[in-house]
């Protein structure tokens, strides 16, 4: 093998990410994976019956639609399409209706409307401004650390506008929506939208969290990739390939070879050593650990250990005979469904946490990309997947099939007639998710808690969060900022500060 500029570990968004920042800038550089795919948590399976095309992992990418670096690398010149359903999402409320989010801000208002007169327009006057301004805002969220470009940005929304974000950055959900709806069922549309993370409606910081997902609903969609999530991966290693990169599969990493304080290249499962002086992991601070081990130092290596990873996620896959039967007609057109009920049912569905255990009545996100791509599944039927989140401490593999029957049980009550649509189904308990996947560490599919402290501040508190204290070595995973959801962001960002210290070094002879 020629000598390599860099090494890449891990094929996710992220390693592929770095590697095609690191091909553009005229390095050689080689991705290894230690799984048969490349994607990694972006990858699109036959789980149940031939011809029902499942999302194993991730499945739905507003922040992929959104992110600067992937709009960088042109992807839909390399086969990318994105389907946007009719509705992003729909909330089901207990009366039969639902409250959904469309890309028209009017189309979504009226459904807020519909629930309570004002709603809607509450909502447009609160996100209006920031759709005005959504390059600021995409550039906060979706930038590399620090985000002073998007931050700049956001002066553009006046002194008040700017303290306004500062307090919804700080604020709970369930103060957002105490400001800005009169119904319970608007307000657990909001809600839910925040329970894609691990800080409950109540939690400081979930506002902004849940606020961001529906604008990007708003300015981007919801979109997924037609034929399934691996066309996403396809797309990227296809970019990787063009610009001179290259990805070998079922190549595990066993040591980061690190001399005299500097990365070296990598030793893989068997013996066998790729050498290069740059190595950038797409690992999680669990992973780095155990490749790099003492090299990191005492200090370094006690933050990564500090590093708190998020509820365990019970996720199942089914194979539908015909269309999952909502009775909210929104439902039936929306990619993404929150099963989660009214305001009260949706507060209670968080309130398990403290107990250890899941709740009664779970809030399950459930997907249905087989309602806008029908190449999905064979004529006239249908895909459909859902998770649900609990605490790390729960018997999820002793409990596997009580858990279930209470999320088919939950999509039962808004969908009459679901159970007898379901042909095959497959379930993946968090040691399942970890299994097939090293960095969906407790079947967190997050990378890492989003409590407030560790949002900005991933994976530990610094002013350069992709460097380690090894030289030439780079951490470039969804445990570095700005965090989880498929964007490339954090993979790019550590590439570039790579070329930067590259290029010092190369300066200094």
């Amino acid at each position: 093998m020629p000598d390599l500029d860099a090494i890449v570990i891990g094929a996710g968004p992220n390693g592929l990410s770095a590697a095609i920042t690191l091909a553009r800038a005229g390095r050689s550089v080689l991705v290894l994976e230690a799984a048969g795919h490349h994607g990694g948590a972006v990858h699109t399976e036959e789980l149940t019956l031939p011809g029902f095309r499942h999302d194993t992992w991730s499945s739905v990418y507003p922040a992929a639609a959104a992110s600067p670096v992937f709009q960088s690398f042109e992807l839909e010149r390399y086969g990318l399409e994105w389907v946007h359903p009719r509705y992003a999402m729909a909330h089901v409320l207990a009366d039969g209706r639902a409250a959904a989010l469309s890309r028209d801000v009017a189309e979504t208002a009226a459904t807020l409307d519909a629930l309570h007169p004002g709603d809607g327009a509450s909502w447009a006057a609160f996100a209006t401004p920031y759709l005005e301004h959504f390059d600021a805002v995409r550039r906060t969220f979706l930038g590399g650390f620090p985000p002073v470009r998007g931050a700049l940005g956001l002066t553009r929304l006046g002194y008040g506008g700017l303290l306004d974000f500062v307090r919804l950055v700080l604020m709970p959900a369930s103060a957002l929506g105490e400001d800005l709806f009169r119904h319970g069922g608007s307000r657990a549309w909001l809600y839910g939208a925040a329970m894609h993370g691990d800080v409950p409606p109540n939690g400081a910081g979930s506002a902004v969290a849940a606020a961001y997902l529906i604008l990007m609903g708003h300015a981007v969609g919801w979109p997924s990739p037609r034929g399934g999530a691996a066309r996403l991966a396809d797309a990227l290693v296809a970019c990787l390939r063009a610009h001179g990169g290259d990805v070998r599969t079922a190549a595990t990493v066993e040591r980061i070879e690190i001399e005299r304080g500097r990365a070296r290249g990598v030793v893989l499962a068997g013996g066998e050593r790729v050498a290069a002086p740059l190595v950038v992991g797409d690992v999680t601070p669990r992973g780095l650990l155990a490749l790099a081990g003492d090299a990191l130092g005492e200090r370094y290596a006690r933050g990564l250990r500090r590093y708190r990873f998020g509820p365990s996620t019970l996720k199942v896959d089914w194979a539908l005979a015909g269309a999952v039967p909502w009775t909210a007609p929104e439902a039936r057109a929306a990619g993404t469904v929150h099963v989660g009920g009214d305001e009260e049912d949706v507060l209670r569905a968080t309130a398990h946490t403290g107990r250890q255990d899941v709740a009664e009545q779970p809030f399950v996100l459930f997907g249905q990309q087989s309602v806008a791509d029908p190449t999905r599944a064979p004529a006239g039927q249908h895909t459909a997947w859902a998770y649900t989140h609990g605490p790390h401490g729960v018997d999820w593999e002793g409990r596997r099939d009580e858990l279930v029957e209470r999320m088919e049980a939950r999509v039962e009550t808004f969908a009459p007639g679901f159970r007898e649509r379901i042909l095959a189904r497959h379930v993946q308990t968090p040691a399942d998710l970890e299994r097939r996947n090293a960095n969906l560490v407790y079947g967190d599919v997050g990378a890492g808690s989003y409590s407030l402290d560790q949002v900005i501040l991933r994976p530990m508190p610094g002013v350069a969060p992709y460097r380690t204290p090894v030289r030439g070595l780079y951490l470039g995973s969804a445990s570095t900022f700005p965090g989880g959801a498929v964007h490339g962001v954090p993979g790019a960002a550590a590439a570039r500060h790579a070329l930067i210290g590259t290029r010092i070094r190369r300066g200094g002879r």
